[in-house]
């Protein structure tokens, strides 16, 4: 299939463009690609984005927010709002009151619900945390309903998924001594 601008070169990124709810498909090779992508983000960058929703139901408290800066990357809060990002991870705690509201407009929460890492700093699997997090609410649920058969499988699964993660905490200690 040709690039449907420049017809040319074969098209390699196709796009599904949604406007005035009709859907145009574009095939692109990918010198028309780049262009149009550099054309998308001139007329609608993600710091507009991010400045836009910054400012949508733009409360009272945030224009304080506007001379605020980061004490270890010294980024203010109104440079945040013109590049979209941050400077470093102490961004978060300094802007954390105005970055919240922001988070939650975007994402539709606060809290994270995708994929997170296989371990986290202190080697702990955080697979595991989550398993055993979702198991113990699995089992108030059951206890609540009274489905006591049921409690009593995940009461016993709880136990073998904690036993199994105190066997593997001593053993990684008893590597460390040696």
């Amino acid at each position: 299939m040709l690039c449907d601008i420049c017809g040319k070169n074969q098209a390699t990124v196709h796009l599904t463009e949604i406007i005035d709810d009709q859907m145009n498909e574009l095939h692109l090779c990918e010198a028309c690609a780049r262009e149009k992508s550099a054309q998308m983000e001139n007329q609608f960058g993600l710091s507009d984005l991010l400045a836009g929703l910054a400012d949508f139901e733009k409360p009272e408290a945030e224009k304080e927010a506007v001379g605020l800066k980061c004490p270890n990357c010294k980024l203010t809060y109104a440079d945040f709002k013109k590049i979209g990002r941050l400077g470093c991870g102490e961004c978060y705690v300094t802007f954390k009151k105005y970055l919240a509201p922001l988070l939650k407009r975007i994402h539709g929460s606060s809290q994270h619900f995708g994929k997170s890492p296989l371990k986290t700093k202190t080697g702990v699997a955080k697979k595991k945390i989550d398993l055993l997090e979702e198991l113990r609410s699995k089992l108030q649920k059951a206890i609540e309903e009274e489905a006591f058969e049921e409690a009593a499988r995940l009461r016993d699964q709880i136990r073998e998924a904690e036993k199994k993660q105190q066997d593997n905490n001593t053993e990684k200690e008893n590597k460390n001594e040696t």
